[in-house]
């Protein structure tokens, strides 16, 4: 079932966007007034179709779901064909060049609009995401020897404010491509006798932002993980272990073994690594510590023997929703959108220059398993997803690669400048580089994706 979820979400998300991206390169051309002869969602054989409208455009459903096209009326695919000279004016390549590049660029910019539009409406509706509060990191991180110690809220990176877990993500990725350092202005509690917080710039060199493998725990690998609650216990269930050794509602656990308990997840993780161990527990309880000790039950999950004390944990980190209203919502869109992009091209200019690693480009498998998990989530993380699988689809098309609406754009721009069309010799050199370049790009990302499945 789970496969199957991964399948659903991943054609649920892929096919929506295709059918946007070609719907772009039509409803242009029939605006130019070129004559379309088939939209077909999906490549290979025709399983269904059907003749629509004055010109009797065929609408095809074909058998291989990832991907579609746009046939038009084109003298280039049947060189003998006759045509009226009322046909002739509605030809594709009879259209002059900035036509051609209008009927191109829709594509691409068709996705571009979908991202802008599900941004718009996520930041109206508002996203339930967590406070960029910091969990404590281990000392071999960057975050640690930068001097986070946990429990600090970030309020800004370089400047630009922070509100929310994926903005401070988001911001890092980009000081990763850029290969700056990262200024964080931190919050802490103020333990000392007036309360309050206390504000500091904490720095993470430029060195430690790396960019390899982006799309996997980036923050993670940084030492900056979410913050986390207290160790405060819920509901203690009468039938435990917990309940047996004396445990209470409202108890906080501070150290199990003598080992620190800095949230809630430290304890979860202490008591299921220890099935049938017993546990001496420091707890704070009406303003002082007692001892408890506890031996927790053992139960099979998953195949492997885990502990379990019957004990509610919070373990849930502290959220806000963000809202925008609908002009502000709009910008925001338009702005992520367009910062996306551009990360992107970046982030492939420095693999093509080596600067990068070629382990940060994903395939479809790897794109599956992340539309499976983001619509577990829910909805809204979901809709995100797309979003951003817009975006990808967007910046792809436009690479100037031959086959690719990027290398049509790169042919156009030099009849342009040079005042006529690239040889017909020329088309076709390009058309077997670039299937030769999209081949092994395609080879490359499935590579990574089985390696990433692997580890």
């Amino acid at each position: 079932m789970t496969l199957l979820h991964t399948i659903l979400a991943f054609l649920g998300a892929l096919i929506p966007l295709v059918i946007v991206h070609e719907l772009g390169h039509y409803w242009v051309a029939r605006w130019c007034g070129v004559k379309v002869l088939r939209f077909s969602v999906g490549m290979g054989k025709i399983i269904y179709s059907r003749k629509v409208g004055p010109d009797q455009t065929e609408w095809a459903l074909s058998m291989l779901p990832l991907g579609g096209y746009v046939k038009m009326l084109d003298l280039r695919e049947q060189p003998d064909m006759l045509l009226s000279p009322e046909e002739r004016k509605r030809e594709f390549t009879n259209q002059t060049v900035w036509r051609r590049m209008a009927i191109v660029v829709a594509g691409p910019l068709a996705n571009f609009l979908t991202a802008i539009a599900l941004f718009t409406g996520l930041y109206i509706y508002g996203i339930p995401e967590p406070t960029p509060k910091l969990r404590a990191p281990a000392e071999q991180t960057a975050a640690y020897q930068a001097g986070l110690r946990g429990g600090e809220l970030i309020t800004a990176v370089n400047g630009e404010p922070i509100h929310i877990w994926s903005d401070l993500r988001w911001k890092l990725v980009q000081l990763a491509v850029e290969k700056a350092p990262a200024r964080l202005a931190v919050e802490r509690v103020n333990t000392g006798p007036n309360g309050g917080t206390v504000g500091s710039t904490i720095t993470i060199p430029a060195d430690a932002l790396k960019t390899d493998e982006m799309d996997g725990d980036f923050l993670g690998r940084l030492g900056l993980e979410l913050g986390r609650p207290k160790a405060i216990l819920g509901k203690v269930a009468a039938d435990g272990p917990g309940f047996q050794a004396g445990l209470q509602t409202g108890d906080q656990v501070r150290s199990v073994n003598g080992q620190a308990v800095n949230d809630g997840d430290v304890f979860v993780n202490l008591v299921r690594a220890s099935p049938g161990q017993a546990l001496q527990l420091t707890v704070l309880r009406a303003g002082r510590d007692v001892a408890v000790q506890v031996t927790p039950n053992k139960i099979t999950v998953d195949g492997k023997s885990v502990g379990q004390i019957k004990v509610e944990i919070m373990s849930a980190p502290e959220m806000i929703i963000a809202r925008s209203g609908p002009i502000d919502a709009l910008a925001k869109a338009a702005v992520r959108t367009w910062d996306s992009s551009i990360l992107q091209l970046k982030l492939l200019g420095r693999i093509v220059t080596g600067e990068a690693s070629v382990k940060n480009i994903s395939g479809p498998i790897t794109i599956a398993d992340y539309a499976g998990q983001t619509a577990r989530v829910g909805l809204i993380t979901y809709l995100g997803f797309i979003a951003a699988i817009s975006i990808g689809l967007g910046v792809m098309n436009l690479l100037p690669i031959p086959v690719l609406d990027g290398g049509l754009l790169l042919y156009y721009s030099l009849e342009v400048l040079t005042g006529r069309p690239l040889s017909e010799r020329v088309g076709q050199f390009g058309q077997r580089l670039g299937i030769g370049l999209l081949m092994t790009l395609m080879l490359v990302a499935v590579f990574n994706d089985i390696v990433r499945l692997i580890t």
